[in-house]
Protein backbone atom coordinates (compact mmCIF):
# COMPACT_ATOMS: atom_id res chain seq x y z
CA UNK A 1 0.00 0.00 0.00
CA UNK A 2 1.44 3.34 -1.09
CA UNK A 3 2.46 5.86 1.58
CA UNK A 4 0.44 9.07 1.37
CA UNK A 5 1.26 12.75 1.67
CA UNK A 6 -1.71 14.91 2.63
CA UNK A 7 -1.05 17.99 0.52
CA UNK A 8 -3.90 20.09 1.91
CA UNK A 9 -5.04 20.31 5.51
CA UNK A 10 -5.61 22.95 8.17
CA UNK A 11 -5.04 23.38 11.89
CA UNK A 12 -6.38 26.32 13.84
CA UNK A 13 -7.30 28.02 17.06
CA UNK A 14 -10.94 29.00 17.13
CA UNK A 15 -10.07 32.35 18.69
CA UNK A 16 -7.85 33.26 15.73
CA UNK A 17 -10.34 32.48 12.97
CA UNK A 18 -12.63 35.49 12.39
CA UNK A 19 -14.91 33.47 10.12
CA UNK A 20 -15.60 31.05 12.98
CA UNK A 21 -16.61 33.77 15.42
CA UNK A 22 -19.90 35.63 15.78
CA UNK A 23 -23.01 34.65 13.81
CA UNK A 24 -22.49 31.87 11.27
CA UNK A 25 -22.31 33.30 7.76
CA UNK A 26 -23.10 31.12 4.70
CA UNK A 27 -19.92 29.56 3.36
CA UNK A 28 -18.93 27.68 0.25
CA UNK A 29 -19.06 24.40 2.21
CA UNK A 30 -22.47 25.01 3.83
CA UNK A 31 -23.31 24.88 7.52
CA UNK A 32 -20.21 24.68 9.67
CA UNK A 33 -21.15 24.64 13.34
CA UNK A 34 -18.97 21.55 13.88
CA UNK A 35 -15.90 23.56 12.86
CA UNK A 36 -16.36 26.29 15.44
CA UNK A 37 -13.75 24.90 17.82
CA UNK A 38 -10.00 24.49 18.13
CA UNK A 39 -8.47 22.02 15.69
CA UNK A 40 -4.83 21.63 16.80
CA UNK A 41 -2.25 19.41 15.17
CA UNK A 42 -2.89 16.74 17.80
CA UNK A 43 -6.50 16.41 16.59
CA UNK A 44 -5.31 16.19 13.00
CA UNK A 45 -2.88 13.38 13.89
CA UNK A 46 -5.66 11.50 15.67
CA UNK A 47 -7.87 11.79 12.57
CA UNK A 48 -5.25 10.38 10.20
CA UNK A 49 -4.13 7.52 12.44
CA UNK A 50 -3.73 4.18 10.62
CA UNK A 51 -4.54 5.66 7.18
CA UNK A 52 -1.03 5.42 5.74
CA UNK A 53 -0.39 9.18 5.74
CA UNK A 54 3.29 9.85 6.40
CA UNK A 55 3.63 13.62 5.79
CA UNK A 56 1.43 16.66 5.34
CA UNK A 57 1.22 20.21 3.99
CA UNK A 58 -0.58 22.97 5.90
CA UNK A 59 -2.57 25.45 3.81
CA UNK A 60 -3.61 28.85 5.19
CA UNK A 61 -6.94 29.41 6.95
CA UNK A 62 -7.72 33.13 6.55
CA UNK A 63 -6.51 34.72 9.76
CA UNK A 64 -7.26 38.40 10.16
CA UNK A 65 -5.39 40.73 7.77
CA UNK A 66 -2.07 41.73 9.24
CA UNK A 67 -1.57 38.40 11.02
CA UNK A 68 -0.08 36.49 8.11
CA UNK A 69 3.27 36.09 9.84
CA UNK A 70 1.65 35.09 13.12
CA UNK A 71 -0.17 32.27 11.33
CA UNK A 72 3.15 30.90 10.06
CA UNK A 73 4.59 31.15 13.56
CA UNK A 74 1.62 29.20 14.92
CA UNK A 75 2.14 26.38 12.42
CA UNK A 76 5.89 26.36 13.03
CA UNK A 77 5.22 25.94 16.74
CA UNK A 78 2.98 22.97 15.96
CA UNK A 79 5.80 21.42 13.94
CA UNK A 80 8.31 22.04 16.72
CA UNK A 81 5.95 20.30 19.14
CA UNK A 82 4.85 17.35 17.01
CA UNK A 83 6.98 17.14 13.85
CA UNK A 84 3.87 17.93 11.77
CA UNK A 85 3.13 19.47 9.30
CA UNK A 86 6.14 19.20 7.00
CA UNK A 87 5.48 22.23 4.77
CA UNK A 88 3.52 25.48 4.94
CA UNK A 89 1.53 27.32 2.28
CA UNK A 90 0.79 30.74 3.76
CA UNK A 91 -1.43 33.68 2.89
CA UNK A 92 0.04 36.80 1.34
CA UNK A 93 -2.12 39.51 -0.18
CA UNK A 94 -0.41 40.03 -3.51
CA UNK A 95 -2.49 43.17 -4.07
CA UNK A 96 -0.65 44.94 -1.24
CA UNK A 97 2.54 47.00 -1.45
CA UNK A 98 3.92 45.25 1.63
CA UNK A 99 3.75 41.75 0.12
CA UNK A 100 7.57 41.53 -0.24
CA UNK A 101 8.06 42.37 3.42
CA UNK A 102 5.40 39.86 4.51
CA UNK A 103 7.05 37.10 2.48
CA UNK A 104 10.45 37.91 3.96
CA UNK A 105 9.05 37.78 7.50
CA UNK A 106 7.30 34.47 6.84
CA UNK A 107 10.48 32.95 5.44
CA UNK A 108 12.32 34.08 8.56
CA UNK A 109 9.58 32.66 10.81
CA UNK A 110 9.75 29.14 9.33
CA UNK A 111 11.98 27.06 7.12
CA UNK A 112 8.83 25.09 6.22
CA UNK A 113 7.57 27.83 3.91
CA UNK A 114 6.89 26.47 0.42
CA UNK A 115 4.27 28.69 -1.13
CA UNK A 116 1.35 31.10 -1.03
CA UNK A 117 -2.39 30.76 -1.41
CA UNK A 118 -4.53 33.82 -2.07
CA UNK A 119 -8.07 32.66 -2.75
CA UNK A 120 -9.16 34.24 -6.02
CA UNK A 121 -12.42 32.40 -6.63
CA UNK A 122 -15.34 34.57 -7.70
CA UNK A 123 -18.86 33.45 -8.53
CA UNK A 124 -22.21 35.06 -9.32
CA UNK A 125 -23.63 33.07 -6.40
CA UNK A 126 -22.77 35.18 -3.31
CA UNK A 127 -22.27 32.05 -1.18
CA UNK A 128 -19.50 30.90 -3.53
CA UNK A 129 -17.87 34.30 -3.96
CA UNK A 130 -14.62 35.10 -2.14
CA UNK A 131 -12.56 37.56 -4.20
CA UNK A 132 -14.03 41.04 -4.80
CA UNK A 133 -13.72 40.67 -8.59
CA UNK A 134 -13.14 37.72 -10.94
CA UNK A 135 -9.91 39.19 -12.32
CA UNK A 136 -7.75 39.91 -9.26
CA UNK A 137 -4.88 37.92 -10.79
CA UNK A 138 -4.64 40.36 -13.71
CA UNK A 139 -3.75 43.58 -11.87
CA UNK A 140 -0.25 45.08 -12.18
CA UNK A 141 0.33 44.91 -8.42
CA UNK A 142 -0.65 41.25 -8.23
CA UNK A 143 1.64 40.38 -11.14
CA UNK A 144 4.52 42.40 -9.66
CA UNK A 145 4.32 40.54 -6.36
CA UNK A 146 3.61 37.19 -8.02
CA UNK A 147 7.01 37.45 -9.70
CA UNK A 148 8.65 37.27 -6.27
CA UNK A 149 7.47 33.69 -5.79
CA UNK A 150 9.93 32.33 -8.33
CA UNK A 151 12.75 34.24 -6.66
CA UNK A 152 11.99 32.45 -3.40
CA UNK A 153 11.33 29.09 -5.00
CA UNK A 154 7.76 29.18 -3.71
CA UNK A 155 4.71 27.82 -5.52
CA UNK A 156 1.27 29.39 -5.79
CA UNK A 157 -1.99 27.62 -4.97
CA UNK A 158 -4.68 28.83 -7.37
CA UNK A 159 -8.33 28.64 -6.32
CA UNK A 160 -10.75 29.56 -9.12
CA UNK A 161 -13.96 28.45 -10.78
CA UNK A 162 -14.32 27.36 -14.40
CA UNK A 163 -15.19 30.89 -15.56
CA UNK A 164 -11.76 32.08 -14.36
CA UNK A 165 -9.67 29.26 -15.77
CA UNK A 166 -8.71 31.11 -18.95
CA UNK A 167 -7.16 33.84 -16.80
CA UNK A 168 -5.49 31.16 -14.68
CA UNK A 169 -3.91 29.65 -17.78
CA UNK A 170 -2.72 33.09 -18.87
CA UNK A 171 -1.14 33.62 -15.45
CA UNK A 172 0.71 30.31 -15.73
CA UNK A 173 1.90 31.19 -19.23
CA UNK A 174 3.15 34.58 -18.06
CA UNK A 175 5.18 33.00 -15.25
CA UNK A 176 6.45 29.68 -16.63
CA UNK A 177 9.10 29.39 -13.90
CA UNK A 178 6.57 29.37 -11.07
CA UNK A 179 4.83 26.17 -10.05
CA UNK A 180 1.06 26.61 -9.73
CA UNK A 181 -1.22 24.10 -8.02
CA UNK A 182 -4.92 24.31 -8.84
CA UNK A 183 -7.00 23.80 -5.69
CA UNK A 184 -9.79 21.25 -5.42
CA UNK A 185 -9.45 20.04 -9.02
CA UNK A 186 -11.05 23.22 -10.30
CA UNK A 187 -14.03 23.31 -7.94
CA UNK A 188 -16.73 21.68 -10.08
CA UNK A 189 -19.79 23.37 -8.60
CA UNK A 190 -22.15 22.94 -11.58
CA UNK A 191 -22.62 19.27 -12.45
CA UNK A 192 -25.11 19.90 -15.26
CA UNK A 193 -23.92 18.88 -18.76
CA UNK A 194 -23.20 22.54 -19.54
CA UNK A 195 -21.39 23.13 -16.25
CA UNK A 196 -19.30 20.01 -16.59
CA UNK A 197 -18.39 20.94 -20.17
CA UNK A 198 -17.23 24.41 -19.07
CA UNK A 199 -15.17 22.85 -16.25
CA UNK A 200 -13.54 20.31 -18.56
CA UNK A 201 -12.72 22.92 -21.21
CA UNK A 202 -11.19 25.16 -18.55
CA UNK A 203 -9.22 22.27 -17.07
CA UNK A 204 -7.91 21.38 -20.54
CA UNK A 205 -6.72 24.94 -21.01
CA UNK A 206 -4.98 24.94 -17.63
CA UNK A 207 -3.39 21.56 -18.27
CA UNK A 208 -1.86 22.98 -21.45
CA UNK A 209 0.55 24.98 -19.28
CA UNK A 210 3.38 22.68 -18.08
CA UNK A 211 3.87 24.54 -14.78
CA UNK A 212 0.22 23.97 -13.81
CA UNK A 213 -0.62 21.12 -11.43
CA UNK A 214 -3.82 20.20 -9.62
CA UNK A 215 -4.97 18.83 -6.29
CA UNK A 216 -7.66 16.25 -5.50
CA UNK A 217 -9.01 17.98 -2.42
CA UNK A 218 -12.32 19.38 -1.25
CA UNK A 219 -14.24 17.17 -3.66
CA UNK A 220 -17.19 16.96 -1.29
CA UNK A 221 -17.57 20.74 -1.02
CA UNK A 222 -20.51 21.20 -3.39
CA UNK A 223 -22.27 17.88 -2.83
CA UNK A 224 -21.85 17.85 0.98
CA UNK A 225 -20.81 14.20 1.15
CA UNK A 226 -17.96 11.80 0.49
CA UNK A 227 -19.10 10.19 -2.77
CA UNK A 228 -16.57 7.63 -4.10
CA UNK A 229 -18.10 7.63 -7.59
CA UNK A 230 -18.05 11.42 -7.81
CA UNK A 231 -14.41 11.38 -6.71
CA UNK A 232 -13.53 8.65 -9.20
CA UNK A 233 -15.16 10.60 -12.04
CA UNK A 234 -13.20 13.78 -11.28
CA UNK A 235 -9.97 11.85 -10.76
CA UNK A 236 -10.40 10.03 -14.06
CA UNK A 237 -11.11 13.12 -16.13
CA UNK A 238 -8.36 15.13 -14.46
CA UNK A 239 -5.70 12.44 -14.83
CA UNK A 240 -6.56 12.23 -18.51
CA UNK A 241 -5.76 15.93 -18.88
CA UNK A 242 -2.89 16.49 -16.42
CA UNK A 243 -1.26 13.10 -15.99
CA UNK A 244 -0.36 11.64 -12.61
CA UNK A 245 2.94 13.54 -12.43
CA UNK A 246 1.02 16.81 -12.06
CA UNK A 247 -1.60 15.67 -9.55
CA UNK A 248 -1.56 15.47 -5.76
CA UNK A 249 -4.09 14.50 -3.08
CA UNK A 250 -5.20 16.50 -0.05
CA UNK A 251 -7.74 15.81 2.69
CA UNK A 252 -9.05 19.37 3.18
CA UNK A 253 -9.49 18.39 6.81
CA UNK A 254 -11.15 19.36 9.05
CA UNK A 255 -13.57 20.98 6.58
CA UNK A 256 -14.48 17.59 5.10
CA UNK A 257 -15.30 16.39 8.62
CA UNK A 258 -18.61 18.22 8.19
CA UNK A 259 -19.84 15.21 6.21
CA UNK A 260 -17.33 12.38 6.57
CA UNK A 261 -14.28 11.04 8.41
CA UNK A 262 -10.65 11.08 7.37
CA UNK A 263 -10.34 7.34 6.75
CA UNK A 264 -13.31 7.39 4.36
CA UNK A 265 -11.67 10.08 2.22
CA UNK A 266 -8.48 8.03 2.03
CA UNK A 267 -10.48 4.94 1.08
CA UNK A 268 -12.26 6.88 -1.67
CA UNK A 269 -9.09 8.24 -3.27
CA UNK A 270 -7.43 4.82 -3.12
CA UNK A 271 -10.48 3.29 -4.83
CA UNK A 272 -10.47 6.01 -7.51
CA UNK A 273 -6.80 5.29 -8.27
CA UNK A 274 -7.07 1.50 -8.10
CA UNK A 275 -7.44 1.01 -11.90
CA UNK A 276 -4.22 2.93 -12.62
CA UNK A 277 -0.62 1.69 -12.75
CA UNK A 278 1.41 1.54 -9.54
CA UNK A 279 3.59 4.46 -10.65
CA UNK A 280 0.55 6.68 -11.23
CA UNK A 281 -0.96 5.83 -7.86
CA UNK A 282 2.28 6.55 -6.08
CA UNK A 283 2.69 9.84 -7.97
CA UNK A 284 -0.73 11.15 -6.94
CA UNK A 285 -0.56 9.91 -3.36
CA UNK A 286 3.06 10.65 -2.57
CA UNK A 287 5.75 11.40 -5.14
CA UNK A 288 4.36 14.52 -6.81
CA UNK A 289 3.63 16.20 -3.46
CA UNK A 290 7.07 15.22 -2.19
CA UNK A 291 8.63 16.92 -5.20
CA UNK A 292 6.47 20.04 -5.29
CA UNK A 293 6.65 20.79 -1.57
CA UNK A 294 10.22 19.50 -1.12
CA UNK A 295 9.39 17.24 1.82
Amino acid sequence: MEPIIDAHHHIWRHADQPWLQGPAVPRIFGEYEKLRRDYPVEDFLADLKDTGVVKSVYVQTNWLPGREVEEVEYVQEANSRSGWPHAIVSFVNLQNEDAPQVMAAQAKASKLMRGVRQQLHWHANPQYKFAPTPVEMNTPMFRKNFALLQERGWLFELQVFASQMADGAALAKAFPGTVIVLEHAGMLEDRSPEGRKAWREGMKRLAGEPNMHTKFSGLGTFIRRNDPQHIADIVGETLELFGAQRCVWGSNFPVESLWTDYASIVTAIRAALAPYPDADRRAVLHDTAQRLYRI
